[in-house]
């Protein structure tokens, strides 16, 4: 079926709201590959990415301002928040407010009195709200998950996870590093959010958060080298970083049990392949090749078969978010993120923020 065939039978239309990194190379790409969804309009003022957008989606309304989206709601089915921390609550609320369910990027606020904020909006409106916390559809998170789904480790002991860069000078005029609280910037947030989230939707809500957080480049006005320990009820320790000076990338995850251990190096590929133009659906999508594989050690047998070299790494699936926002909307089946989880991620980023300041371990 052609775009042009799927946008006639869509029954999810899409307004993004922002056409930066976050509407251009995630949200656009995944909403017109999605089944059922097209991108209806993208609302941006900057007259060079309304240009980029009228080529790539030439069937979509551009629009330069909110207020246009706003007078025209009833046209519209869904609202994507892809804008700078600091809009995502008045964005979002606003949206709700015409009538219009609202996925919102991560880390869907500064603050969890802000977040709050956003879910109590969804409550009054009753309108749909969800966060794109896009990490939980990696292929090393989703091949985690299945080892863990098989009891292979035995009792777990600790998780560790990495988003390491290089990039040795801050961005001149990016919002991601300004030290204005309201804007959220800085590795905590951005990386950070994603790792906290996956490591709270494996093992639940911590009970101690411990974090160092530091300024390494001249420059640098926000964190952009940061480490956060969190403990969990179960005895489970979480050790997560967040870099933007690492020339050299540690393991990407790495999880321990008493009777295994499984490791993976290398990001997963999809974020690549969205930048480069690559949507879900075409050949080898999600997918990577078998040097890149993980690799597991255990004395526990699956199938009679002892396990200890590479394991399959799962197909990625980002566009497995935006077909259970299509679902929600059309079948009233549950969001993909529910808020209240991104609320205690949020909760867990403000403790690491008290811990690193005064140099001590946080209870929650």
């Amino acid at each position: 079926m052609s775009t042009q065939e799927s946008h006639k039978k869509a029954q999810v239309r899409a307004a993004i709201i922002g056409y930066g990194l976050a509407g251009s190379v995630f949200h656009a790409p995944l909403v017109d590959a999605t089944p059922g969804m097209e991108v209806a309009a993208i609302v941006t003022s900057n007259t060079e990415r309304q240009q980029s957008a009228r080529k790539r989606y030439p069937e979509a309304r551009i629009l330069g301002t909110v207020e246009e989206l706003w007078q025209d709601a009833q046209n519209y089915d869904l609202a994507i928040v892809a804008t700078s921390n600091d809009t995502h609550v008045s964005l979002g609320i606003a949206a709700m407010q015409a009538g219009l369910p609202v996925v919102v990027d991560k880390p869907m606020a500064a603050t969890v009195a802000d977040a709050e904020q956003l879910l109590a909006a969804s409550q009054e409106t009753g309108k749909l709200l969800t966060i794109f916390q896009n990490r939980r559809w990696d292929n090393d998170f989703l091949t985690v998950q299945k080892i863990l789904g098989a009891r292979l480790l035995g009792p777990l002991t600790r998780f560790e996870s990495r988003f390491e860069r290089y990039r040795p000078a801050p961005k001149q005029g990016a919002w991601r590093e300004s030290a204005d609280p309201k804007l959220a910037g800085g590795q905590l947030y951005d990386l950070g959010s994603h790792l906290i989230d996956q490591a709270l939707y494996l093992f639940g809500k911590p009970e101690r958060v411990y974090a160092e957080m530091a300024q390494r480049r001249p420059g640098a006005q926000v964190d952009d080298d940061s480490f956060v320990a969190l403990h969990f009820p179960s005895g489970i320790s979480a050790h997560l970083w967040m870099s933007q000076v690492a020339r050299i990338s540690g393991q990407r995850m790495r999880i321990s049990g008493l009777r295994g251990t499984y490791e993976k190096w290398g990001l997963d590929p999809q974020e690549d392949a969205l930048r480069a133009g690559k949507q879900p659906g075409q050949p080898g999508w999600g997918t990577e090749l078998r040097e890149l594989w993980g690799h597991i050690s255990t004395d526990i047998t699956e199938g009679g078969i002892h396990l200890d070299g590479p394991i399959e790494t799962e197909p990625g699936a980002y566009e497995n978010f935006y077909a259970q926002v299509r679902d929600a909307i059309t079948r009233g089946t549950k969001v993909p993120v529910d808020p209240r989880s991104v609320i205690e991620v949020i909760r867990v980023i403000e403790a690491a923020q008290t811990s690193a300041r005064e140099n001590r371990t946080i209870t929650l």
